[in-house]
């Protein structure tokens, strides 16, 4: 083990691509420890303490994304500007257009020139291959350091770009103070602990705190501490574990699984997905409390929704209320009729889809929401239905939303169509297992982190408020036996590859 810190430590300045700086990995403790003591001589100054964090999280994203810092840093500078030129400009809907136009097209070029291609090439029958401009370009500077036949995909570019467009559209709208300092809306736009997988952070409530003296009560440290440890116990210990024991396994061959094996596999990604994208928030959380930053709360019990627009309420927060501000309301929301809030709602969806990837299964999943949105309003509206069910018919409720919210996951999850006909004709026509006995013997373990996993979706927000309260108000003494036991039940079921948050790769 101190063999590992040494070489750690000293290799923690070099861009190993084989071992980036994940949250869930040591070596990003090790950094952020070193963050801190160095943290413990600026915070006490805004400016040298906004410039030092900025740097930190430049460093941090280039040990997770390498060369892409460029891109990011390109991208505050170019917001940046448009920001004043919106700001000052008296033609502010002309030079918006022109800023929201060139995110789009550095996020389209990234993310979507395969996806384009291949469908021209498919609708065409023509043979177009991808070209890196901007590699090229790089290699012009610097000799043949990028591939000019491949272009990958930036960690985070989805995210801090929506992030950029809320703010150009918020100063447009006076909804937001223009940043005049640059280092400050850099700060804003690249602040690590929701950097590369959210939430997406209005400019609004964020870029006050810059201007604000640092302020961490007892109370506030022990709910930061609370969130990272949950959140690492969520990720490594229910995600990882589900993902890497049991779904890879069953998406990756589902004929050779049956019905139920395969069925179960789809109700655990479920809970892996939500384990994993909300543990990473909650690591992001507490790392930004710790710092003295407070950011939103981004996941608040999906899975307890009695419809779909409950579930929108409280799944990936901060980007269902972007869709609804930057994309539903300007397309006219509700405002135009029925059957134009119906097209808006499903065009608002299946953009949504889109954002999360480049494939055709990511348009199906946001049209299976999209419809069921449509489908919820249409007879809520028709029959006059109440808002909120109560008693049984809220759990019924509870119960059939997760059913279409998993079925729509498949689609999410799988590598292609093929994979899913497979996994759904396996629950159709075999659905039994041959030998019950031996599936317990096999997945005995699985089955046990599945039912922490079902438990920790569904228990109740009232006695989880509890539990965090009684530990918050914890002397010191006594929470550092319960953060050393989940720690050592963290590490004897971490594995020791390291497994990328899902959403980083959107």
């Amino acid at each position: 083990m101190i063999e590992r810190i040494k070489y750690i430590v000293g290799n923690i300045w070099q861009y190993r691509p084989d071992e980036p700086l994940f949250y869930t990995g040591i070596a990003f403790w090790i950094a952020f420890t070193l963050v801190l003591a160095v943290y413990t001589f600026v915070y006490k100054r805004n400016q040298i303490r906004n410039s030092y964090l900025l740097l930190v999280s430049w460093f941090f994203y280039f040990q997770m994304s390498g060369a892409f810092l460029s891109l990011l840093i390109f991208s505050c500078a170019m917001n940046y500007g448009f920001g004043l030129l919106i700001h000052k400009q008296r033609r502010k809907q002309v030079w918006v257009g022109i800023a929201i136009g060139l995110n789009l097209l550095i996020l389209g070029y990234f993310k979507y020139a395969y996806f384009f291609l291949d469908n021209v090439n498919l609708f065409f029958e023509t043979n177009f291959k991808v070209f890196n401009w901007i590699g090229w370009l790089i290699n012009q500077l610097a000799r043949d350091v990028v591939d000019v036949n491949s272009i990958l995909l930036p960690i985070g570019i989805s995210f801090y770009t929506f992030q950029a467009i809320s703010y150009l559209v918020d100063v447009y709208r006076g909804d937001a103070e223009v940043v005049k300092n640059p280092l400050d809306f850099s700060f804003y736009l690249s602040f690590f602990p929701q950097l590369v997988a959210g939430p997406i952070v209005r400019a609004s409530s964020f870029i006050p705190q810059l201007y604000q003296r640092f302020r961490l009560k007892k109370e506030e440290f022990s709910h930061s501490v609370f969130l990272i440890v949950k959140g690492l116990f969520k990720k490594l210990v229910i995600a990882d574990f589900l993902a890497l024991n049991f779904i890879d396994r069953v998406f990756e061959a589902p004929l050779a699984y049956s019905g139920l094996e395969n069925l179960l596999s789809v109700y655990a990604y479920s809970i892996q997905i939500y384990c994993d994208f909300s543990g990473y928030t909650d690591i992001a959380i507490g790392l930004a409390l710790l710092l003295g930053f407070k950011i939103p709360v981004n996941f608040n019990a999906p899975y307890q929704a009695y419809s779909l627009t409950d579930f929108w309420r409280r799944w990936h927060i901060s980007l269902s209320l972007w869709l609804r501000d930057y994309l539903y309301i300007p397309l006219g929301g509700n405002r135009k009729g029925s059957a134009r809030m119906y097209i808006n709602l499903l065009i608002t969806m299946i953009l949504g889809g889109l954002w999360h990837g480049a494939n055709i299964r990511f348009l199906i999943w946001g049209a299976i929401h999209g419809i069921g949105l449509v489908v919820e309003k249409f007879f809520r509206r028709i029959f006059s239905l109440q808002t909120k069910p109560k008693k049984w018919k809220r759990l019924f409720s509870v119960f059939m939303t997760f059913q279409v919210v998993s079925i729509a996951w498949i689609f999410f999850r799988a590598r292609d169509y093929s994979i899913v006909q497979q996994l759904l004709y396996q629950i159709r026509h075999h659905f039994m297992p041959r030998d019950l006995a031996g599936g317990w013997e096999s997945y005995h373990w699985v089955i046990f982190v599945f039912i922490i996993g079902l438990v920790t979706i569904w228990f109740p927000d009232p006695v989880k408020e509890r539990i965090r309260g009684k530990f918050i108000r914890l002397p010191s003494w006594g929470q550092i036996p319960v953060i050393l036991i989940i720690l050592f039940l963290i590490t004897l079921v971490a594995h020791s590859t390291l497994q990328p948050f899902i959403y980083f790769r959107f």
